[in-house]
């Protein structure tokens, strides 16, 4: 594993990158001038001995060294010490419902924005957990593979949209058979699956999947976000909405019974998620009701310094700036390269 123990300063190199932009206005000024002055190839022959592509070298010599300096500070390094770590947790898969209803704004900013909130609070609340995720409409697929890296599952959740999927529905059944395939192989673990969706179920087989999901041993857990009452779902980038066949705006219902019904079958409980802070609270309540078992993680506990390498070259391409002089040698003239 590569990783940097001090990336912040990495953030210097966008400063040769303004380096280079400043470079090259000089560059351009000064020719500008050279115009101004006079006929530009008159003045060409008058400087015999100036080199044009000897400032040029030294200038990215320069600035290579001082990329090597930053990389350095910044402390690469590489694992080469893996150890088993083990933490008292639990396993969940998070399935988030994706499909075109989900944009629906009857709970605020919209449903699908709610749930990855939610989501969000959730992750920050584990500890020692994995967690995975699943995005589904009318397929379902793996978002983030079941993992302890909290980090990464925001910057998945992050990426979450409706297009992500072009096949549109609502195949909760799919959801949970994905999810009972997505969890470690290791024994003796407590296993939850959380499915997040307005609850328009239009492939049916979901009560199944629950049943089978808790026969092995996992619970599902149902969290119905939206109206009862139903609301209509915005086209993106319009504010127009979404319409049937015969001209009529559709209205996204949130189906509570048929996600109680999925809940129960599953051995879990149905979470009802508003505008209030309710659901966060009866979420956490329910996964602390989960028995904490003990998970293993392979994690690296010693790392070598690679800073070194990167010292030399930057010193390295010093010493070659150094030994570049701008300026034509005609002592040199046998070598090419100290012609220009």
């Amino acid at each position: 594993m590569f990783r940097f123990e001090n990336p912040h300063y990495l953030y210097l190199l966008f400063v040769l990158a303004i380096l280079v932009v400043l470079h090259y206005l000089s560059i351009y000024r000064q020719k500008q001038n050279i115009k101004k002055f006079g006929d530009p190839d008159l003045v060409k022959q008058l400087l015999i001995d100036v080199s044009k592509v000897r400032p040029e070298i030294k200038f990215w010599l320069v600035l290579c060294a001082l990329a090597s300096f930053i990389i350095a500070l910044a402390r690469p390094q590489y694992g080469t010490r893996v150890e088993t770590a083990e933490r008292q947790g639990i396993e969940c898969i998070i399935a988030l419902d994706v499909s075109n209803s989900m944009l629906a704004e009857d709970v605020k900013p919209n449903r699908l924005s709610k749930a990855k909130m939610l989501i969000s609070s959730m992750v920050d609340n584990m500890k020692d957990d994995k967690v995975g995720l699943i995005v589904f409409a009318g397929q379902a697929f793996t978002q983030l593979p079941i993992t302890s890296d909290y980090v990464s599952a925001k910057m998945f959740l992050e990426t979450i949209d409706p297009s992500m999927i072009s096949v549109q529905g609502t195949d909760v059944a799919e959801a949970l058979k994905l999810a009972s395939k997505s969890f470690t192989q290791q024994g003796n673990v407590s296993r939850a699956i959380f499915v997040i969706t307005d609850g328009e179920d239009n492939e049916g087989m979901a009560v199944e999947a629950a049943k089978d999901a808790a026969s092995m041993g996992m619970n599902v857990y149902m969290l119905g976000v939206g109206n009862p009452n139903g609301a209509p779902i915005p086209i993106p980038d319009t504010d127009r909405y979404i319409i049937d066949d015969e001209g009529n705006t559709v209205m996204s219902k949130l189906n509570e019974e048929m996600c109680k019904e999925i809940a129960k079958a599953g051995n879990g409980s149905y979470i009802y998620v508003d505008n209030s802070s309710s659901a966060h609270d009866k979420l956490q309540a329910q996964i602390d009701k989960l028995s904490k078992s003990t998970l293993e993680s392979h994690v690296y506990s010693e790392f070598d310094e690679q800073y070194q390498g990167f010292i030399i070259l930057g010193l390295l391409l010093l010493l070659f700036d150094i030994l570049i002089i701008e300026r034509v040698n005609h002592l040199l003239n046998f070598s090419r390269f100290f012609k220009k």
